[in-house]
Formats: structure tokens, C-alpha cells, sequence
């Protein structure tokens, strides 16, 4: 028995179980001497495991299906805040302490650009 029974089984060597489980179900008389190991016990436990994969697969689908919902309301949120602040500077003013209050910069808090002088043409 493996060791690694917290790690996923590469899929290689699950695919080769049960390319080995649909061969054995084409022996006829199998007949192991320990009934743990029988046709019905296998067959058994590959259902459970076909089960076990596709609740799986609705659950990968289900968390990809939130995801997105998440994503596109984050965004929605984001753009309506945006729009927020800008209703806030049109009512109250770029200077105004209400959009400081929003943690955006008055217009009088931001520096001005230097002023840079060309150099002379035609040198």
C-alpha cells in the first residue's frame, strides 16, 4: 500500500487501475482466495471512486461559478466607487474637504509641475 495517501494519485497510475479493473472484469471465473479482493468489492469500490470524481467536478464547477460572480461583483463595486468619487468632486467641489474625506487629494494639495525652459532652436 502507498505511503502517500494525502497526495493525489497522478492520473497516469489511476488510469492504469482502472484499465486493470475493466480487464479483470473480462476474466471469467475470478475467484481470489480472499473475498476482499472479489469482482463485486472492486466493482464496488470503482463506482464510489467514479462518484467520488464527478462530485468532484461539480464542486470545481460550483467554485468557478462563485469565482466569477465574486469577480464581476468586485469590479461593479470598483466602477460604482469610482463613479462615487466623482459625483463627490462635481457636488462638492476638487478642493472640498469631503474629498479628502474619500482619501483623495485636494486640488490645492497637489504640487505643481517645475516649469521647464526650452533650449534655443537652430543651434
Amino acid at each position: 500500500m502507498a505511503n502517500t495517501l494525502k497526495n493525489r494519485m497522478p492520473a497516469q497510475n489511476l488510469q492504469a487501475d482502472i484499465d486493470t479493473y475493466l480487464a479483470l472484469k473480462a476474466i471469467n471465473g475470478y475467484k481470489p482466495y480472499d473475498n476482499a479482493y472479489a469482482l463485486e468489492a472492486v466493482g464496488a469500490l470503482h463506482e464510489q471512486l467514479r462518484i467520488a470524481q464527478e462530485a468532484e467536478l461539480h464542486a470545481q464547477n460550483a467554485a468557478a461559478a462563485a469565482r466569477d460572480a465574486l469577480v464581476a461583483i468586485q469590479w461593479n463595486f470598483h466602477d460604482l466607487i469610482l463613479g462615487v468619487k466623482s459625483q463627490v468632486k462635481a457636488l462638492y467641489g476638487a478642493d472640498s474637504d469631503q474629498v479628502a474625506a474619500l482619501g483623495l487629494k485636494k486640488k490645492s494639495e497637489r504640487k505643481s509641475r517645475p516649469r521647464v525652459a526650452r533650449a534655443a532652436e537652430g543651434v
